[in-house]
């Protein structure tokens, strides 16, 4: 077990609790520091690493949520109080199509959990709070800029993510906090874009409102008790209006298709696609994790048809030793 690194966010950056209807540093106290070791023949190991660290937020007696890539495959997980203590966790569950995770705590974490809020009630322009384990120096005062859809290089697809400006550097299961104290969104990503000719950085959080349809089946299966989505195992990027491949999951459909880096994916079962969407939504649409997708590839100069037979990722990760 090791302790988290120690820093703090700008003092400019932080929140202040003269500036918020509810208690701030109650409301803090729910985040958790998480810190997760993975087997080096984990397949996630090579992509994201054997030891992770980030936040997670009580929601629960007990159960914290945090971002789902933090804890996939993890054989131990390490809840760090803010006064130091630090509480041995469970990997209970993990959904791909949003990213959430779960960790039930497998001691008293003493903490009172927060209230879930509505993501969908937000507005461009609110004023949030990025919550990061230890209180209001590890969080940001922060804004939502952006509520858009989000299409990320591993086949993951949101509908209307949530973009929040300035950016906490220690973003990874991260509490959203609305200006009522409630929870309304997980910290997933830090992204850069373009304002005023300058670069800045902002965080992609993951909204609330897709936890609640799926809680339950994370909290007793594990997983989302349902088919799962076709995947293919590439990684893929959007350039000039094609979808372009910049890398391949070793073990995965795609590599036993022998698809390469650097192929241009111009179709999905005859209908062209020319977006990361339009691929995503034309691949889950055919059926469930198993199904064949046929592609229409371009490399060097070549177009040729290729069906790769998709399946379940899950079949690949390595699963809790116990639940």
């Amino acid at each position: 077990m090791s302790t988290l690194t120690e820093w703090r966010v700008p003092p400019a950056n932080q929140p202040r609790a003269s500036d918020y209807g509810f208690d701030l540093d109650r409301a803090l106290g729910s985040v958790v520091g998480l810190h997760a070791l993975i087997p080096p023949d984990a397949f996630s190991a090579e992509t994201l690493g054997t030891e992770r660290a980030g936040n997670g937020v009580v929601i629960d007696d007990g159960l914290v949520l945090t971002i789902g890539y933090l804890i996939t495959e993890a054989e131990t997980v390490w809840l760090h109080r803010a006064d130091g203590r630090v509480v041995e966790g469970h990997a209970l569950g993990f959904d791909s199509e949003t990213g959430f995770g779960l960790v039930q705590a497998l001691g008293r974490l003493d903490i009172a959990p927060l209230p879930l809020g509505s993501s969908a009630a937000t507005r461009i322009g609110d004023r949030v709070v990025v919550g990061g384990a230890g209180g209001r120096t590890r969080s940001v005062a922060s804004q939502i800029v952006a509520k858009q859809e989000f299409a990320g290089y591993w086949e993951y697809l949101l509908d209307e993510a949530i973009f929040t400006c300035p950016a906490h550097p220690n973003w990874g299961g991260t509490a959203l906090l609305n200006e009522r104290g409630e929870l309304i969104g997980i910290g997933s990503l830090q992204l850069e874009r373009e304002r005023d000719g300058k670069a800045e950085h902002v965080n992609m959080n993951v909204p609330i409102d897709l936890l609640k349809p799926i809680l339950e089946d994370l909290r007793k299966f594990g997983r989302v008790n349902k088919p799962a989505r076709p995947w293919l195992g590439l990684y893929s990027t959007e350039i000039d209006n094609r979808v372009v491949v910049i890398g391949i999951s070793a073990n995965g459909p795609a590599a036993r298709a022998e698809l390469k880096t650097g192929d241009v994916i111009l179709g999905v079962d005859g209908d062209k696609v020319t977006s990361q969407t339009a691929f995503y939504k034309k691949m889950w649409a055919l059926g469930a994790a198993g199904v064949d997708v046929p592609l229409t590839v371009h490399h060097e100069g070549v177009t040729f048809d290729v069906t790769v037979t998709s399946t379940d990722r899950f079949k690949l990760l390595k699963a809790p030793k116990l639940h």
